[in-house]
């Protein structure tokens, strides 16, 4: 039986929430592996995976349980105490590095990004950060502030931070031509998401970590969309040889769903920051960590990232071939199951509402790019439907 809202008598749906977002007419109540449901009954197959976010789908049975086991335990002390599930969580992460790096814990991944740039400053005792053009890495201030992107400064110009630099994403020879011995930081995204999933070209990353070393500056990488595996790899900037940053902040898909934000710090920085220098209430309590240790077993399984990338490969290929010779489509393009198909505006549109009508879930980013982030399980069989789909999107097109 379909689920409905619960509303409060005499409140219409949604009157009492503030309009910061431009919602569709559609609400999920349910929902399983790869798959959602509405308060209509009617199926989708999720391919945006709540923007990256719900890396084993819906109502994962590791998750759920870890999750419910943890609500029936203890779910939040406070960071004035020791939290194991966030000992044994960020002691998985650091695995992933070469030394002995170290985390903090945060919601979110503005937030994860802001602890980030104030460590670099207190590490550096240096106040300018170079950024790129067209990125996006926050909506708090100063997250803000190192976005590239101006259509999300509007109103708030009053609010940025001055003594940011914007390079050309992909040019590292822009991004050294904003270097000084007051810049305290780069940060950059391994692959664009929200500018509309935006690969570098290859060597891209290891010279800016380069030119990052010449001068004294820490290297940020912001993981929080590309990492996580989502691009067959643990960290997305892993497939670049000789780039290895100084900071890695993560988020989204790391615990499945629950908030939770991470900052990873190499052993140089770590050294730099002392008990005051940061906090968070939330940040790593009981039940956000039990979740995304839950997600760390599935996703450290062995085989698993290769699937990640084999999927992704058989989605990009499929879509390459639809799309070929398309006047509509200018590239297909991504990593793993992060990919972004440029199509000119109005065809983003249609196909978004193409898809959605026949019960596929997709998301357009940068107003002409149909961004697909699909929960990490998805199968063959769903890759092969949405392809289904889309080859007939296609034909509807000539």
């Amino acid at each position: 039986m379909a689920l409905k809202y619960r509303s409060e008598p005499g409140v219409k749906k949604d009157e009492a929430l503030l309009g910061t977002y431009s919602r569709q007419q559609v609400s999920f109540v349910r929902g399983k592996g790869c798959s959602v449901w509405d308060s209509n009954g009617r199926e989708y197959l999720d391919l945006v995976a709540g923007i990256a976010v719900n890396s084993l789908g819906h109502n994962h049975p590791k998750l759920v349980a870890a999750v419910c086991n943890q609500a029936t335990n203890i779910m939040h002390s406070s960071n004035l105490y020791e939290i194991p599930n966030q000992s044994t969580l960020a002691a998985r992460l650091v695995k992933h590095l070469p030394g002995a790096w170290k985390v903090f814990f945060s919601n979110s991944g503005a937030e994860a990004n802001e602890a980030a740039i104030k460590f670099a400053f207190k590490a550096t005792g240096r106040s300018k950060i170079v950024s790129t053009l067209n990125s996006f890495h926050g909506r708090t201030a100063m997250t803000l502030s190192v976005t590239g992107q101006q259509k999300y400064w509007k109103g708030f110009e009053h609010l940025i931070y001055r003594d940011v630099l914007f390079a050309d994403y992909g040019s590292a020879e822009s991004v050294k031509s904003k270097l000084d011995k007051d810049v305290a930081c780069i940060i950059v995204e391994p692959i664009q998401g929200e500018g509309g999933v935006i690969v570098p070209p290859a060597g891209f990353l290891a010279d800016v970590c380069e030119a990052a070393r010449e001068n004294g500056t820490l290297l940020i990488m912001d993981e929080i969309q590309a990492g996580m595996c989502r691009t067959g790899k643990f960290f997305a900037h892993a497939w670049e040889e000789g780039c290895t940053p100084d900071i890695i902040t993560m988020a989204k898909a790391l615990a499945g769903g629950v908030p939770i934000g991470a900052t990873l710090v190499s052993p140089s920085v770590a050294g730099k920051i002392a008990p005051g220098d940061h906090g968070s209430t939330f940040g790593g309590n009981h039940l956000s960590t039990a979740a995304a240790n839950a997600v760390m077993d599935v996703v450290e399984a062995p085989g698993f990232m290769e699937e990640v990338a084999r999927k992704g490969g058989k989605l990009t290929g499929g879509l390459e071939e639809i799309f070929e010779g398309a006047e509509y489509v200018k590239e297909v393009r991504g990593k793993g199951l992060m990919i972004g198909v440029e199509m000119t505006p109005e065809a983003a549109k249609s196909f978004k509402s193409f898809a959605m009508e026949r019960g596929f879930i997709v998301n357009v980013a940068h107003d002409c790019v149909i961004r697909l982030v699909p929960p990490l399980i998805i199968s063959d069989e769903e890759i092969e439907s949405f392809l289904a789909m889309s080859s007939a999107f296609a034909s509807s097109m000539q």
